[in-house]
């Protein structure tokens, strides 16, 4: 279904009208296509929208400087025009900063939250030790800049093919599941609906003199997930805490302590060259922090599972998400 509301027309995917409400936040380069099966799979009121920019939802400018709360402000007013209350937030990769972001600007809106393999609270690289601590003051290694030219070329030529590690198939496979999953055309064409562009996916990317050369812009995905614009390390502040699941792939590599899409990491292996020896994001150990600051939480590894979760071991995602759901 369509659903307008002051700031846009969003695209959500339902499955049933009754019950109580869960909404499904995907991650970057994806839609809600990703979350299809859970949704039919659940006897709860579950929606799953197209973020802006991806999916069937209108390719409205992000505004990086205000980190995830476009989204998230998305998702605020889509819950209002829906009467839905109160809600169990469920966000996947990006998608769990932008719950999160609600979490902390409406936590009268949300019931409970689910985590899957989020991105760190301090944003996507740039940062050092569990603290979030800015390698520098700009966020130099963070940002549009740090995209594979690449892949976003064969992202905006609708690429489906597999001739290349930078294609999105490929990156699929080897990133966003350990293992092959049904329905793969089906995941891929999803990605394929990501708007390519400065103003959405990467942004516009910014150069530094210092290295790796790279700095955030203003506008854009990868610009939001920059820690100079999305920080959250005052969670444990709020008064009501909902119950928060977070639930990992023990084999991810987008959000990883030591993952190959971090600059910095790739530094530290000699990949790029003239690293001054500058850290990698521990980015699971800074979610662990925030989160043990936070106090409710419980976390589930699924082993033998990379980014997906919900595609890759299916029965026992719904397992946690409906014990999480059932004890909220």
């Amino acid at each position: 279904m369509k659903v307008t509301t002051p700031r846009l027309t969003q695209h959500v995917l339902t499955a049933r009208e009754e019950g109580e409400p869960v909404l499904f936040v995907h991650g970057n380069v994806s839609s809600s296509a990703f979350w299809r099966d859970t949704l039919i799979a659940l006897p709860y009121r579950a929606l799953a929208p197209d973020l802006r920019g991806f999916g069937e939802t209108d390719p409205a400018p992000v505004d990086a400087t205000r980190g995830l709360r476009d989204f998230s402000d998305d998702l605020t007013e889509l819950i209002e025009a829906l009467s839905l209350g109160r809600v169990h937030l469920v966000g996947w990769s990006m998608g769990g900063g932008i719950v999160l972001q609600l979490l902390r600007d409406h936590p009268e809106l949300v019931r409970s939250v689910i985590l899957v393999n989020p991105v760190s609270p301090y944003g996507y690289s740039g940062t050092e030790g569990p603290d979030g601590k800015l390698t520098h003051a700009d966020g130099t290694g963070a940002g549009a800049g740090a995209a594979n030219p690449d892949f976003i070329t064969r992202l905006a030529a609708g690429d489906m093919s597999d001739e290349s590690p930078t294609s999105p198939r490929t990156v699929f496979r080897t990133s966003y599941v350990a293992a092959p999953v049904p329905d793969e055309d089906f995941y891929v064409a999803a990605m394929l609906t990501t708007k390519v562009g400065e103003n959405n996916y990467p942004g516009d990317p910014v150069t530094s003199d210092r290295w790796p050369g790279v700095a955030p812009g203003k506008s854009g995905i990868l610009n939001a997930l920059a820690p100079t614009h999305f920080r959250l390390d005052d969670l444990h502040e709020l008064a009501d805490k909902p119950p928060i699941l977070w639930i990992r792939g023990a084999n991810d590599v987008i959000v990883s302590d030591t993952s190959p899409f971090d600059l910095a990491h790739l530094g530290a292996l000699g990949v790029i060259p003239g690293s001054p020896g500058t850290p990698a994001q521990p980015m699971v150990t800074q979610t662990r922090a925030v989160l043990d600051r936070y106090g409710p939480y419980q976390e589930a590894v699924i082993q033998n599972c990379g980014h997906s979760p919900h595609l890759e071991h299916p029965a026992e995602f719904r397992r946690l998400l409906l014990g999480h759901l059932g004890r909220a």
